[in-house]
């Protein structure tokens, strides 16, 4: 029979209602040879009920050799239930007979599988510097029950201690405060890592990462740390992160996880970051050399209080997390670059919203594009997309709009913050707040204007129409105007100083109004805009990204190259899986796309290579 998952949470076996687990300790070696993580995970439990029989815990991929209770030295009967679900994985039930405290530990003996969803294991020929294997993971979602057995939740939160031992040419860094690295008791070469985290997390945001790692300080609290092929161009790149650090602090109150340290990910890295507390993940697609994508680090920031220290209570409530990260970061580069930048930002993921709703909408799967979905039987990772982001951005821009502009609505996302720091809430529990802090009658008038069913649960669109300031794009649109008015035979007035003094965002600006021409631009155009342009050189990969959605467009057969190795040079979801989709829709170039996938799977993340099987409509 099937494990009944959590009636409080969709993703998970675990009975929070009974019991949480409040500390966790992890003494764990790193086995490259056989791509598996072996050891201990001890966990500190705090009963809810007087009559506690069992504890249930998430686990995926994982053997479990051993359960004990320390305080007693008695070993735990253990069950395994469900180990086919590929969704959930399994529900480990631990029997506790003896157990009559209210607080008591469990020590788990056990080992990850070469397949952890978690874990992304890099022979050293797949690293910038080819010397040394290389290992990171990605917990978020519903991935951390495959690298220790947990109650893998968002609603509980932990602190954390963890003793790591890997070879010693290997440098390992968690999502904590890094104390030494001492040899291993034993004759081996290893060295032993100590790490602790003070600040109760929920279970998808530890990290770890292990590889042949240097870093650069960048701050009086941040290092930036990468293989050493990457680690000074990045050191330049996030040259900034202080005074974002600090601009967020002016906005949402004190940072309190000590240190903020950035890592820059080998090419396979599915997200654009990862805001691990106190490690933030990023992609190197980010490395513009100019500065020009740093707001990806400004997002990661702002989740120090808006995801990790204010977190949604199960991933239907996602939108609290991503939302509120999109309006502060957007609120710092107001603060650095001016209020046009912010409207700028704004328009264009209003348009990249607009892009994923069709997308989702066209592909069946229209219940993704509510702000708070069901996620009953669905796997989190399957309803992922920027509709939690820009949908979210959009309700709060909405209400800062009817309840008197920025600096009342920022000082109720500053009171939120405060309220509900280190809690995990719902849409609910946002909503209550919202209506206790403007409470006046007037205010309440205000509020209840406010659609609220087909803003939580309404498919599509949200209801309502932004007005954004576009100045700032304005030479790019007036570009993009020209370009499509212009006769395909009369092309020779365009140059390459069209575009040398715009900034990046105006670019991206351009080729996202050539996207949307109606009717399409002619391919002789798009073979033209390469020639005065050279858009196929830009490093920049966001313009890089919208280039080449255009050339498949238009259906320029020359392109594809340019496309399949973009695709193979990065793994950011946020442009393969697009990429693989208009390669899926172009017939005549389905089957150069599924052919390159299959050639290049083994080297992609588990979760992008899975997500992009599904666009191909291949079996997972």
């Amino acid at each position: 029979m099937a494990a009944a998952l959590s009636p409080t949470d969709p993703s998970s076996y675990s009975e929070t209602a009974k019991c949480q687990v409040t500390s966790l300790h992890w003494d764990v070696a790193i086995d490259f040879s056989t791509q598996t993580i072996v050891g201990y995970v001890d966990l500190s439990v705090e009963k809810k009920v007087e009559n506690l029989e069992d504890l249930v815990l998430d686990v995926r991929d994982i053997t479990v050799e051993k359960v004990t209770l320390p305080g007693s030295g008695k070993d735990c009967q253990f069950e395994i239930t469900n180990p086919q679900n590929v969704t959930f994985g399994s529900k480990l039930t631990i029997k506790l007979d003896s157990v009559i405290e209210k607080s008591f530990t469990v020590s788990i003996k056990y080992r990850t599988s070469p397949s952890a969803s978690a874990l992304q294991w890099l022979r050293p020929e797949q690293t910038a510097g080819k010397r040394h294997p290389y290992l990171f993971s990605q917990c978020e979602a519903i991935h951390a029950r495959s690298l220790f057995p947990c109650q893998d939740t968002p609603s509980v939160k932990f602190t954390y201690t963890a003793k790591v031992r890997a070879p010693r040419e290997i440098t390992v860094l968690m999502s904590a405060v890094r104390g030494g690295a001492e040899p291993a008791s034993d004759d081996s070469s290893d060295l032993v890592t100590t790490f602790t985290m003070s600040v109760p997390v929920p279970s998808y945001l530890v990290a770890i990462v292990a590889g042949d790692l240097e870093s650069r300080k960048i701050g009086p609290r941040s290092k930036v740390w990468s293989e050493k092929e990457f680690v000074d161009a990045a050191a330049l790149e996030f040259a900034e992160t202080e005074t974002m650090l600090q601009t967020a602090e002016q906005l949402m109150g004190p940072y309190v996880w000590g240190i903020y340290d950035l890592l820059v990910l080998p090419p396979s890295f599915p997200l654009g970051g990862m805001e691990n507390p106190c490690l933030t993940f990023v992609t190197p697609t980010i490395l513009a050399g100019d500065r020009s994508l740093a707001d990806v680090i400004a997002h990661e920031i702002c989740h120090s209080w808006t995801g990790n220290l204010v977190t949604n209570k199960t991933f239907e409530h996602f939108w609290l997390n991503e939302g509120h990260t999109v309006f502060f970061e957007r609120m710092i580069l107001q603060r650095m670059h001016g209020e046009l930048h912010r409207q700028l930002h704004a328009h264009e993921g209003f348009l990249d919203l607009q892009t994923m709703v069709d997308t989702l909408t066209k592909a069946g799967n229209a219940p993704y594009t509510r702000l708070v979905p069901d996620l009953k039987g669905v796997d989190p990772d399957d309803a992922f997309s920027i509709v939690p982001y820009e949908k979210g951005f959009s309700l709060l821009y909405h209400l800062q709009t009817i309840l008197g502009g920025p600096a009342v609505f920022e000082a109720f996302l500053r009171a939120y913050v405060e309220n509900f720091k280190y809690k995990s809430i719902t849409t609910e529990d946002w909503k209550q707040f919202l209506y206790t802090y403007f409470s006046s009658e007037e205010d309440h008038k205000k509020l209840d204007t406010v659609d609220w069913e087909t803003w939580f649960h309404g498919l599509g669109m949200p209801p309502y129409q932004p007005n954004y300031d576009l100045r700032l794009a304005e030479p790019g649109r007036v570009l993009s105007k020209r370009w499509i008015e212009q006769p395909d035979d009369d092309l020779n007035v365009f140059s390459p100083g069209d575009i040398n003094n715009l900034p990046s965002i105006v670019i991206r600006e351009f080729l996202s109004q050539l996207i949307l021409a109606e009717p399409p631009l002619s391919q002789a155009k798009v073979k033209h805009l390469e020639k005065v342009y050279n858009f196929n050189k830009v490093r920049n990969s966001e313009i890089r990204f919208r280039w080449l959605r255009l050339c498949l467009l238009v259906k320029w057969e020359d392109a594809i190259p340019h496309v399949l190795d973009f695709l193979n040079d990065q793994g950011r979801m946020k442009f393969v899986r697009p990429l693989y989709r208009d390669l899926y829709a172009w017939e005549e170039a389905r089957p150069k796309g599924v052919a390159n996938f299959l050639e290049h799977r083994q080297e992609m993340h588990n979760t992008t290579a899975g997500l992009v099987a599904k666009d191909l409509k291949l079996e997972v």
